[in-house]
């Protein structure tokens, strides 16, 4: 029998940034995070992923034309004052021009909420529900909105501090629930029932 030994290898922030660079420029269906100390992988998003970031998009918009979401995953951010953390929201809500002159990895400062949509893989479940709301409230980030198609809910976070978020307000796919300030948004979720498997 042969028995191998798990190591732990430390990698910094600029090496991590070097790496995610190079794999994102080779392939369109790939983006790196770096949470928790942790390489993520995260594939290509489906068409329903897509069609729930538009939705919200137009909400917003509706309502708060001075703010803009960033969508797509585009946008990185940093995260995490101990770690350096690096994550790539499927969204981020912040007035219009909040990331003017910043690189790939962006400040969140101005940031007012962050959201993600659950993916069909296994990571999910630690990424999106443990990970990155962990992260983006030691980041500040007053808000962060997770539509979960697994659960067919979509949960606010919001009162962030440096060990998590203070506060969760969860509601089924087809009722109301308010995005609180600085948003400021009621989002009717019907819809999303439209984009779940």
């Amino acid at each position: 029998m042969t028995v191998m030994a798990e190591r732990t290898v430390q990698m910094s922030v600029e090496e991590f940034e070097r790496i995610a660079e190079l794999v994102e420029r080779e392939s369109d269906a790939v983006r790196l995070e770096f949470i928790h100390g942790r390489i993520g992988i995260r594939g290509m998003t489906d068409g329903d992923h897509s069609e729930i970031i538009r939705w919200l998009q137009k909400r917003c918009m509706r309502v708060r034309a001075d703010l803009w979401l960033y969508a797509g995953g585009e946008l990185g951010l940093q995260v995490e004052a101990y770690r350096k953390g690096r994550a790539k929201p499927d969204a981020v809500l912040a007035p219009e021009r909040t990331f003017v002159g910043q690189g790939d990895w962006a400040d969140p400062e101005g940031v007012l909420m962050t959201v993600e949509v659950t993916s069909y893989d296994s990571d999910t479940d630690r990424r999106d529900r443990e990970e990155k709301p962990a992260a983006y409230a030691a980041a500040g980030i007053p808000l962060y909105l997770l539509i979960d198609r697994d659960h067919g809910t979509v949960t606010v976070h919001s009162d962030p501090a440096v060990d998590g978020y203070r506060y969760r307000q969860v509601a089924d796919f087809g009722t109301k629930i308010l995005l609180p300030d600085p948003v400021g948004i009621e989002l009717d979720t019907e819809d999303l029932k439209e984009f779940v498997r």
